[in-house]
């Protein structure tokens, strides 16, 4: 770790992170005391916050294993936060051992680091590999992607957008930054995303994530966003989204046959889109 990383990481301790935060709500341990605290804040205004977090790790997994199924054996997992259970890599090895690559992202140091550590520890380091680059950085960030040799931009690739994309404010034009990741995508690749989400109706509750949303901005290293169903929807550009389209996350391909009662309590939407 450099000088420069490793003072990122010494300075990024004492402030609530919100990777470390979706940590603690996921009941993982790499978490401290002030994010603790935040999180149960937010949980006292907003009891749903930890059914998003379960609901969007179980559809990254469900998204992870539907990619494999389709031929997908490398990944590209951009705003991967802290290491939990059901990490892209482990739920990949599991449908297609010792067959699949991924290559983790996040823009904080801390996270990266956590990723690094829990790569170096259970993982193939031939295999797999952990970045510390932005969404926004575009080509740079696919620069360094290639340089790891684990991605091959003439095969399809499974990229993953989850949970990220409600901490990127319009101001900051996600849209177009998105854009360029999807001219990245060879033909037959996917893009999965998924994104907080209130229905309209639900208007005791839009008022509670709004309070929600600016303690984020006020508190965390990020500002939340909520969007819209259309708006969510234009994150996939172009691209084919796969049945059952883009819905609340239990409803995403769930694995009982069973539908799941109240759904929209997920407090998210998540679509899984392919490339022509």
């Amino acid at each position: 770790m450099s000088m420069d990383h490793a003072a990122r990481v010494a300075a990024s301790v004492d402030k609530v992170s919100v990777g470390r935060v979706y940590d603690y709500l996921l009941g993982g341990t790499h978490n401290y005391a002030v994010d603790q605290a935040f999180a149960e804040q937010q949980l006292a205004v907003l009891p749903e916050i930890r059914d998003f977090a379960r609901a969007n790790r179980a559809f990254l997994g469900r998204a992870v294993r539907f990619m494999v199924a389709q031929g997908i054996r490398q990944f590209v997992d951009i705003g991967s936060g802290l290491p939990t259970q059901g990490n892209v890599h482990e739920v990949a090895d599991e449908v297609a051992p010792g067959e699949c690559r991924v290559v983790y992202i996040d823009n904080e140091p801390i996270a990266q680091a956590h990723a690094q550590i829990l790569l170096e520890e259970t993982a193939d380091p031939n295999r797999h590999a952990a970045l510390d680059a932005d969404f926004f950085d575009r080509r740079q960030l696919w620069d360094r992607v290639l340089d790891t040799g684990l991605i091959d931009r003439t095969q399809p690739i499974g990229l993953l957008l989850v949970a990220l994309l409600h901490f990127m404010p319009d101001e900051q034009n996600p849209h177009a930054a998105l854009g360029f990741h999807r001219t990245m995508l060879p033909p037959g690749s996917f893009l999965a995303v998924s994104h907080i989400h209130v229905a309209p109706e639900d208007v005791e509750t839009q008022n509670a994530g709004k309070k929600v949303a600016q303690e984020y901005g006020r508190r965390t290293n990020h500002t939340a966003i909520m969007r819209s169903r259309e708006q969510i929807g234009e994150f996939f550009g172009d691209l084919e989204l796969v049945e059952p389209g883009l819905v609340w996350l239990p409803q995403w391909r769930p694995d009982a046959p069973n539908p799941v009662k109240d759904a929209a309590r997920s407090r998210g939407l998540a679509g899984v889109a392919r490339t022509h």
